[in-house]
């Protein structure tokens, strides 16, 4: 393939050679440079690729992307662009031969509830008989394989690479979260959505190394309806109409609560039974069907109602759209993973006191006879997290087992330390288990008949983090133990 070939998408100067060099791969780590690949020299906050010119160029590298004019060693090609980062995304789509354009492509982003609304997109499209990709939190999903990564929407390299692997595999679908980060850091250049689903926003991912203010945050949130076809807007969204504003797609509304929208949730009921748990609603509007969702929690009537916005667009049956959301499952996020006359067990990614005071308030609207909560933070981060999740689950949990989480570079009992003050002030009723092994187990084999058990923080995660090393952790694993045994 010729560079120039890769080039039609791009605003580009050329300083020096010809356009004409044979190309195969696109490279932005110089310890891949070999001959053949395309150079992307970026400017970082510790490391300057562009000092890496002399070595690439000796390993047989012939193409560089510049962000400044540098020497260029002969006979090497050297192209300007502006931002080295949008010319990673846009040349990475071309070396792999515009992949998502040969898939429908959904974008979901928002503060809460990408993940979940991501999961039901691609559990119904499944049960119609699609074949779906999935990007996220959970990795890289194509079929029943799964490749974990380090960012919620991963480097656009990868993305591209995920997209062509998927399109090869038959995908027909392919659904994202797409995070702040990755528009703030181009990402997601020149990829233009089939839909592009907004969930929420509220005050996160703001301090060093993410965002300066929340009016950024909401500023690179936004503009997934400057890069879709067709966009769906939480109306119930305090913010929606900053979100909206710069939006160039054709906009569609759901709500829970206003009136005038595409699509409306009306009827809403909590469901608690011995083999269900989860919620009732009918979906009104441009599309209409009545669903039971086997999450609980007021939070998910919005998940599923965005997921059914979205796939109303798509020549569905309807009886199969309401069979994927009885039957979903989605890891670690408001998961149900045991459920008896004894108890309801469920797991939640909730690692802040914004999703925990979430989580807790929903499962208050299930009458549990107690609620208990079972958590812990991370260590090396802000301890002013420990102080506000404490001050929640003093409030709102009948009963609090204080454990670890990812302790860590931090002592498990200083970060307890700091929980117990906060649900000290409260006055709500706790004890300290720090091995979460032995307080999981606890809090199943102490159960009350009718009580509910939240144990949150770690969600989908299957490890713990111990002075720099991941051990193997699972709550969900560890909750089937201890079921098991008292089922024998």
């Amino acid at each position: 393939m010729k560079f120039k070939e890769w080039l039609k998408d791009l605003r580009y100067e050329v300083i020096q050679g010809s356009l004409d060099v044979e190309v195969e791969e696109v490279i932005y780590d110089s310890r891949k440079a070999r001959e053949g690949a395309v150079f992307i020299c970026m400017k970082g906050t510790k490391v300057d690729s562009h000092e890496f010119i002399p070595s690439v160029a000796e390993a047989g590298v012939k193409v560089l992307v510049v962000e400044r004019k540098v020497p260029v060693p002969d006979g090497v090609t050297a192209v300007l662009v502006h931002n080295a980062r949008e010319a990673l995304a846009l040349l990475s789509a071309a070396r792999f031969d515009y992949p998502a354009k040969k898939m429908v492509t959904i974008g979901v982003t928002g503060t809460k509830g990408k993940t979940t609304t991501t999961h039901m997109i691609k559990t119904i499209l499944e049960s119609c008989g699609k074949k779906v990709g999935m990007i996220g939190t959970t990795g890289i999903v194509i079929g029943q394989t799964v490749t974990p990564t380090k960012n919620t929407t991963p480097e656009s390299y990868e993305l591209h690479e995920a997209f062509r692997n998927m399109s090869d595999a038959g995908c027909e679908y392919m659904v994202m979260e797409v995070s702040s980060q990755a528009f703030k850091m181009h990402r997601v250049d020149g990829i233009t959505f089939d839909y592009g689903l907004f969930t929420n926003i509220s005050p996160d991912h703001i301090g060093p190394d993410e965002h300066d203010d929340f009016e950024e945050y909401l500023s690179y949130k936004s503009r997934i309806f400057q890069c879709s076809k067709t966009g769906i807007m939480n109306r119930d969204d305090s913010h929606w109409a900053e979100v909206i504003k710069d939006a160039s797609c054709d906009l569609y509304s759901f709500s829970m609560d206003k009136e005038g929208t595409d699509f409306k949730a009306e009827n809403i009921h909590y469901v608690s039974q011995p083999d269900f748990v989860g919620l009732e609603f009918d979906v009104k509007g441009r599309f209409e069907l009545s669903v039971r969702v086997n999450i609980p929690g007021r939070f998910n009537v919005a998940n599923a109602l965005a997921a059914v916005s979205v796939l109303s667009f798509f020549d569905l049956p309807k009886e199969r759209i309401c069979r994927g959301l009885e039957h979903l499952s989605v890891n670690g996020r408001m998961e149900i993973v045991y459920t008896s006359e004894r108890c309801t067990v469920i797991v939640d990614y909730a690692h802040n006191a914004i999703s925990m005071e979430s989580l807790l308030t929903t499962l208050r609207d299930y009458k549990p006879k107690r609620l208990v909560c079972v958590f812990g933070c991370g260590g090396n981060r802000s301890r002013d997290r420990r102080y506000s999740m404490g001050e929640s689950a003093g409030r709102l949990a009948d009963f609090t087992i204080i454990t670890a989480d990812n302790s860590r570079f931090e002592k498990t009992e200083d970060i307890i330390a700091d929980i117990r003050g906060s649900i000290e002030k409260t006055g709500g009723n706790f004890i300290e288990i720090p091995d979460r092994r032995e307080a999981i187990e606890y809090s199943i084999t102490h159960a009350e008949p009718g009580d509910m058990i939240a144990i949150i923080g770690k969600g989908h995660e299957d490890y713990q983090e111990i002075n720099g090393v991941r051990h193997h952790f699972s709550d969900r694993e560890e909750v089937l133990r201890v079921a098991e045994s008292l089922s024998k």
